[in-house]
């Protein structure tokens, strides 16, 4: 059959149909693409809404490189707003920690602190007897043992020496004693240099009297040591007082006092009398609570008098319990000393005496 030709009549050349059917399968394919980058974007922009984290749904192939950075979403599923839609559990949470707390959860009240205030002597004075009556006033804390830090320990650090102290609370003193510190040389600069404004308690005693009650204490733990007479003088004869004897060194106040009041004025340090502490606690414990400056919470009515003891022991006033006395090694029975050697020592000390009671503006009524 012969065909007319008459323009581009006649049936389409099959070159033609092949770039019409690819530019519509084009066409298609970039709408796909637009439309699945316009979906990408809603969902980056609500992300960003709810602060979910930023993630792709997956791209089609065509955006493969583009998005190719992106983390994938998760599997698609059915959302809480869904009807039926299974809720997703919570996630655990875990609880957040206290610091400063203990094992069993609960905060341990207070803070370990540097003491406030010492009882820096003197040894057989009536130091364990002051330490005692004031740790009964609920504003003090004070450490039972003697820790010995500015005398033995010192190399430790404050760091070392602030873990021995109880915990107090913001409105409590913190208090500790070690009677040694008042005849060792390095401490009042120690002292000091831990803070100046450190208050300082010295329980002193009649020297001579003091002296025995350290003897006596030593023998009950050394039977073969030599004799009091023995170990108080150099020539007994001569009167010459062997001061290198720890009990009566102990006993010159006024010289170990001239070492703290170079750092220390004196009315940063009280002075208890170990006498009256026996025959008026309530008193003398009256006078600390002032110098501390916390109320006068220990008053008579917290002490009791042992006869057999011979010293205060200390009651509760709202509890029917029995007093409670100071241990074993308090108030024990000094040795008998001949009266001569007592009157020795008691010349020995006076010019001390005389000057200590000058110095701190008490008389203590030792002669």
């Amino acid at each position: 059959m012969a065909y007319r030709v008459l323009g581009r009549a006649g049936p389409p050349q099959p070159r033609r149909a092949r770039r019409l059917l690819f530019a519509f399968t084009l066409s298609l394919s970039c709408t796909y693409l637009c439309y699945s980058l316009l979906c990408c974007c809603d969902d980056l922009r609500q992300s960003r809404l709810i602060g979910a984290p930023s993630c792709l749904r997956g791209p089609s192939t065509g955006g493969q490189k583009l998005l190719q950075k992106s983390r994938p979403c998760d599997p698609p599923g059915p959302t809480p707003s869904e009807p039926g839609a299974p809720s997703a559990p919570a996630a655990a949470v875990p609880a957040p920690r206290l610091s400063g707390s203990n094992h069993s959860g609960s905060p341990k009240p207070g803070t370990k602190r540097l003491p406030q205030a010492l009882i820096v002597g003197v040894k057989k004075g009536g130091t364990r007897a002051v330490l005692e009556f004031i740790r009964v006033h609920p504003d003090v804390r004070a450490l039972g043992t003697e820790p010995h830090f500015f005398d033995r320990n010192y190399g430790r650090g404050l760091d070392w020496y602030r873990s021995l102290m109880p915990r107090t609370l913001e409105s409590q003193i913190t208090l500790e004693k070690t009677p040694s510190y008042f005849v060792t040389q390095e401490a009042p600069r120690r002292i000091f240099n831990m803070s100046r404004d450190t208050k300082l308690i010295v329980v002193v005693r009649n020297p001579v009297t003091r002296a025995i009650s350290d003897y006596t204490q030593t023998l009950s733990k050394k039977p073969d040591i030599p004799t009091f007479e023995g170990l108080s003088f150099r020539n007994r004869t001569l009167g010459l007082v062997d001061v290198s004897w720890n009990a009566i060194r102990i006993g010159m106040y006024a010289l170990h006092l001239e070492s703290w009041l170079q750092y220390f004025p004196l009315a940063q340090i009280h002075f208890v009398s170990g006498e009256r502490l026996i025959t008026d606690p309530a008193g003398e414990m009256g006078r600390v609570q002032d110098f501390l400056g916390i109320k006068r919470f220990i008053t008579d009515k917290h002490f009791y008098f042992n006869k057999t003891k011979g010293f205060p022991c200390l009651k509760k006033p709202e509890s029917s319990l029995l007093p409670r006395c100071l241990g074993k090694s308090k108030g024990r029975t000094h040795v008998q000393i001949d009266p001569e050697v007592i009157d020795q020592l008691r010349e020995f000390y006076r010019p001390y005496n005389i000057k200590f009671y000058e110095t701190v503006g008490q008389d203590f009524r030792w002669e």
